[in-house]
């Protein structure tokens, strides 16, 4: 009862950064203006996604523009595009394995099939987990660097976007819940936890007393 309440939670988990991550993939908020030096104006904010950027006005109004060429991108957004993608497709191919393989569903009959369905489940979450926070993690550092640059001119420079802390979060959930999606997936046979037997302390105890007798 206990590995099935530990599947379920970390299928819940692992869902909650599924949605996480495709929030983050959609999101135009991964790099925000950044407000320095002379850079005051606060008329208009930029936000720079994976698909496209937003001005955000300060009436209200915002107007977002798909980026035209995708060979004018940077290098790491490229490569943000392409693993969050990827991480997208194997999060909904591990939730199907994971609906087959936890416990209190009865698609598949036979419980040791169903324990691997789960624990591959489990292994595609993390390595989904991985595959998000790589980009997220790029893309900071290379903001924080170009932030810190003496070259970059103040109204180029960019602050981290709401996106990168969601993407944090999602692939925490998604390597937490897979992990413990895989940890309660035990097959057959195989316990959980070890169990130690006191079935090897009776003889020593009947023995105990023969050896005084034999010394008596």
């Amino acid at each position: 009862m206990a590995t099935t309440g530990m599947q379920l939670f970390g299928l819940v988990l692992s869902i909650m950064g599924w949605v996480g991550g495709f929030l983050v993939c959609t999101l135009p908020m991964w790099r925000v203006t950044a407000f320095i030096g002379n850079n005051i104006v606060t008329a208009q904010i930029t936000w720079e996604g994976l698909w496209m950027n937003c001005i955000w006005q300060s009436t209200g109004e915002i107007q977002c523009k798909v980026y035209d060429s995708l060979l004018a991108l940077p290098s790491d957004m490229k490569a943000a595009r392409g693993l969050t993608v990827l991480a997208l497709l194997i999060c909904t191919l591990a939730l199907t394995l994971g609906v087959l393989g936890v416990k209190c569903t009865e698609c598949v009959g036979l419980p040791s099939p169903k324990a691997r369905l789960a624990r591959v489940s489990g292994v595609l979450f993390v390595l989904a987990g991985f595959l998000i926070l790589v980009p997220v993690c790029w893309t900071a550092h290379s903001i924080i660097r170009d932030f810190y640059d003496p070259y970059v001119a103040a109204p180029h420079k960019r602050e981290l976007g709401p996106a990168l802390y969601l993407g944090w979060g999602g692939s925490a959930l998604l390597l937490i819940g897979g992990s413990l999606l895989y940890a309660g997936s035990n097959p057959p046979g195989i316990p959980s936890s070890p169990t130690f037997s006191s079935g090897e302390s009776s003889p020593r105890r009947a023995g105990g007393p023969a050896q005084v007798k034999g010394y008596v």
